[in-house]
């Protein structure tokens, strides 16, 4: 899953975010319980050999029957399970408009919200003005550190530009809060966007520059002015993209972590008056700041200077049309379609109203939608089931680790203090947030973004000085996903993820193993991955390893890189291996705890033949079953360009390859999937 916010930076999960799925636009139905087989074998394609290709064995059928919706980039599983989650939110959200909540409650929040961005009306007609006022600010600033300033207000409202700031933990001190300063700025997904090497890059580069200048015609500028103020946009975003530390780099927490006073702050970059920017974006009592990008921030210093404050201005007003334009006027939502979903990703029909509508309550009232989800569907008996599994799973790791051949007792001792501090959250929070002061109406989306925007950003910047809230969330509970918190030690399972395929309380023990088990041991490896290993028990940034171990434990991780390194997704782009390392180690590690787990559950139990399967074969089958999907190849290039996750065909099969487990089970003696012994990759 995804990395989740900017508070919460470091966190790592399970599996790509998905969009909504497609459909056809009606009122809700009654919720109805359909049994479905915890694995269908008509997905299976028997033509294939398990050995040549589990996907395409396990799958197969799906996969041929099932191409990606003209609405979609990518369709599969987790598509599948949002879209019928999508059927219980709409039925919250409408209900919630109909009841016509107290000012101030969930349901008023709730409804209103989806009201107003289900109102087409009313934002067609306002158009541009909700964010008139800001632009207005933009076109008073005279000088940078007027030009920063007014970016800390825009920020309040929801629009980056040119770096970021946050408080967060401390990674070295996980008991404190601290200042954050990060790079930022960019319009393309990543650094390397603003450097084309191929055809396709140079066509998405002239594209951006379209879509910058569309959105300014938009905005009430003629074609040419329009096209110049392109240029200037492109011309200070290729620089900061120059300046910028790439994804690789930015996975390091030791690169990342370098704490500055504020007078040195001030020193690294002295065009900005630290103190006066720090006042105006309500910060108070900052003494030490975190620059995850020391370089980035000390080219700022003479990029702020280089460029006219004209052009930084025009820049700033991109940023914050490009960061709104889903909450203006139809226009302006189909042009930032039309580029980031059609061009970036290859989505070529923009879904109903009412699915946009609904995701964006999802990603702006989604805590009081949350609160009403798991009052409707979420069994607590669930939580305890899950309880169950993680339980053997932990059992499992202590096992395997204390069993391993590769690392000593020094460095045993210390991942197993670690493992006994893992806290685990399930289902949905213990506490819920207080938004009642938030004013929302039933008219007025974007002002209800901005609002929202500025209490979450006061939220996070009042943290300074105050004690660590132990109780946060970095999911809604309706969020089909999962994650790791390394500066928190902790596992969270929100109550979306609860359900098939990933976890069915009808289905067999394999099923449930090959399906959430897998998950959760995911989520342990990460704990213990290239990154997570660097983290004690206690979340700070801290090596507890011996030299030797490290040493032997990079070996391993190596082999896995160029493993994944071989995988190619579309003609010359293959998947990044340094980049994916951490979700990939976390594969291989949860399919195989997830089955030693599971031989340990069968442990004096009759092995229940199922659809001809034995339960090892069965634990196999559900684990593509969580990962199959189908994807275009836009989508497909523009993710190993930006995402920690490999494509979903390579994390079915990639770990499978070095899997003796997977050999025993459909009887492999040769084939593709079946990797000669020197270059399997065995970790935890």
């Amino acid at each position: 899953m995804n990395k989740i916010n900017k508070t919460l930076l470091s966190l790592t999960a399970v599996a790509i975010a998905v969009g909504c799925g497609s459909g056809e636009e009606n009122t809700h139905q009654e919720e109805t319980k359909v049994t479905t087989p915890a694995f269908d074998i008509s997905q299976i394609d028997s033509t294939i050999h398990p050995c040549e290709d589990f996907e395409q064995y396990a799958v197969g059928n799906w996969l041929k029957d099932n191409p990606v919706p003209e609405s979609e980039s990518r369709w599969g599983s987790f598509n599948i399970v949002h879209d019928a989650n999508e059927i219980k939110l709409r039925a919250i959200v409408e209900d919630a408009v109909s009841a016509k909540g107290e000012k101030g409650t969930p349901l008023q929040q709730v409804g209103d919200f989806y009201a107003s961005a289900l109102d087409s009306t009313t934002t067609n007609e306002l158009g541009i003005t909700p964010i008139q006022p800001l632009l207005d600010k933009i076109d008073a600033v005279t000088n940078v550190q007027e030009l920063v300033e007014t970016m800390a207000e825009t920020r309040k409202r929801g629009s980056g530009s040119m770096f970021s700031g946050y408080v967060g933990i401390d990674s070295k001190n996980s008991s404190q809060y601290i200042m954050q300063i990060s790079q930022g700025g960019l319009g393309l997904p990543d650094k390397s966007y603003y450097t084309p090497s191929d055809e396709r890059g140079e066509n998405i580069f002239n594209e951006y520059k379209k879509h910058i200048a569309a959105l300014f015609v938009l905005a009430g500028k003629e074609q040419a002015e329009a096209d110049e103020i392109a240029n200037q946009v492109v011309e200070i975003e290729s620089e900061l993209a120059a300046n910028s530390m790439d994804r690789v780099q930015r996975r390091n927490p030791e690169l990342t972590y370098n704490k500055l006073t504020v007078a040195e702050l001030q020193e690294l970059c002295g065009a900005i008056n630290w103190a006066s920017f720090f006042d105006v974006a309500e910060l108070e009592g900052v003494d030490n700041v975190i620059v995850r990008q020391v370089d980035f921030i000390k080219a700022l210093n003479g990029s702020l200077t280089k460029f006219p404050i004209e052009n930084w201005k025009t820049y700033m007003k991109w940023h914050l049309i490009n960061d709104m334009a889903g909450n203006l006027s139809e226009d302006f939502e189909k042009q930032s379609f039309s580029f980031y979903s059609t061009t970036l990703r290859g989505t070529k029909v923009m879904k109903p109203r009412w699915k946009r509508a609904l995701s964006k309550s999802n990603g702006n009232v989604g805590e009081q939608i949350g609160k009403l989800f798991v009052e409707a569907h979420f069994p607590e008996e669930s939580k305890q089931k899950v309880l169950d599994l993680i339980g053997n799973i932990n059992t499992v790791f202590k096992e395997r680790v204390q069993k391993l051949d590769w690392m000593g007792e020094d460095t045993k001792a210390k991942a197993m203090e670690k493992l006994s501090k893992f806290t685990y959250k399930i289902g949905y929070p213990d506490k819920w947030e207080d938004y009642s002061s938030v004013d929302i109406s039933a008219n007025t989306l974007a002002q209800n973004v901005m609002n929202l925007n500025y209490f979450g950003y006061l939220k996070n910047v009042k943290r300074l000085g105050q004690p660590i809230d132990k109780d946060e969330w970095g999911m809604n509970p309706q969020t089909i996903n999962a994650y790791y918190n390394p500066v928190m030690n902790e596992i969270v399972f929100p109550a979306a993820i609860l359900q098939p395929p990933f976890f069915n309380a009808d289905a067999d023990d394999a099923i449930n193993y090959g399906g959430i088990g897998a998950v959760i041991g995911h989520e342990f490896s990460h704990g213990f991955d290239d990154q997570g290993c660097k983290y004690d028990g206690e979340g700070n940034l801290n090596n507890w390893w011996t030299e030797q171990d490290l040493a032997n434990f990079g070996e391993r991780t190596a082999k896995l890189v160029n493993q994944f390194d071989g995988y190619e997704v579309a003609e010359g782009n293959h998947v990044n291996g340094n980049l994916t390392l951490g979700e990939n180690i976390a594969d291989i590690a949860g399919i195989t705890l997830a089955y030693y787990a599971l031989e340990k559950a069968m442990e004096g139990k009759e092995d229940p033949m199922i659809d001809g399967f034995d339960y090892n074969q069965r634990f196999f089958l559900s684990w593509a079953q969580v990962w199959h999907s189908n994807a275009k190849d836009e989508y497909l290039i523009n993710q190993v360009k930006t995402d920690p996750h490999s494509p979903t065909r390579y994390r079915t099969n990639g770990p499978l390859t070095n899997m003796n487990e997977f050999q025993s089970a459909f009887g492999c003696k040769e084939g593709a999937m079946i990797a000669p012994d020197s270059s399997k990759v065995t970790i935890w």
